[in-house]
């Protein structure tokens, strides 16, 4: 992934978080969604179009499609009111993968696959609440979209914009710690603080009902 593709990561996983929690309408959210999946898709294609289509080229900008297609679905879901279920089953596509990226990067730059597995995380949470209406765990998921947007995306792509990102396993075993505090505190944020702002959490699911798409 790009440094601006990382960047925008961050600041969509930002707002797709307040979105959960309540403080941004999933239609506000859907513009923003639909600029950087659209971004994450163009940009790509061109890349791999102009720089020859090599098979090294391909599967180094490959993954980035995995984001963009997941916020060009969740933009449309957000703006057609659809359930979401079909993005709920995508999304366990995307973390089965982003466990496979995570276990590769081990080799180059096992701080990076923490990421991968933290984003492997995030996107089971959008398997379970969409696919499985889990919507018990949109706090959880809110909170770790929210504070993981910068710890698995913004910080970094500063980091590789500055040629400061560290491969060592050193820092490989600080990203796996702050992983499982992150994972920790948003458990404990989702307990106490539902939602952000005073604002109303979303109204849980009866069977059979729609499901209202979170803001991947």
């Amino acid at each position: 992934m790009t440094n601006v593709g990382l960047l925008f990561v961050g600041a969509v996983l930002f707002v797709n978080g307040a979105s959960l929690l309540g403080a941004v309408s999933a239609r506000d959210s859907a513009p923003f969604n639909l600029f950087v999946g659209a971004m994450q898709v163009i940009f790509p294609t061109l890349a791999i179009l102009l720089g020859g289509g090599g098979l090294e080229a391909g599967y180094a900008i490959g993954p980035i499609y995995l984001f963009g297609f997941t916020y060009l679905y969740v933009g449309i879901n957000n703006l057609m009111g659809n359930s979401g279920t079909g993005l709920g089953w995508f999304s366990l596509f995307v973390a089965v993968m982003a466990i496979w990226f995570g276990i590769v990067s081990l080799r180059t730059d096992p701080a990076f696959s923490v990421i991968w597995f933290v984003w492997a995380v995030m996107w089971s949470m959008f398997f379970a609440i969409l696919a499985l209406g889990r919507v018990s765990l949109t706090p959880f998921t809110g909170w770790l979209l929210l504070v993981g947007s910068h710890l698995t995306a913004t910080i970094p792509a500063i980091l590789i914009f500055e040629d400061a990102w560290p491969t060592t396993s050193g820092f490989a075993i600080v990203a796996g710690v702050i992983a499982v505090l992150l994972i920790a505190a948003c458990v404990v944020l989702a307990r106490v603080r539902p939602t952000l702002l005073g604002s109303t959490p979303t109204p849980p699911v009866e069977e059979g009902a729609s499901k209202p798409a979170p803001a991947a």
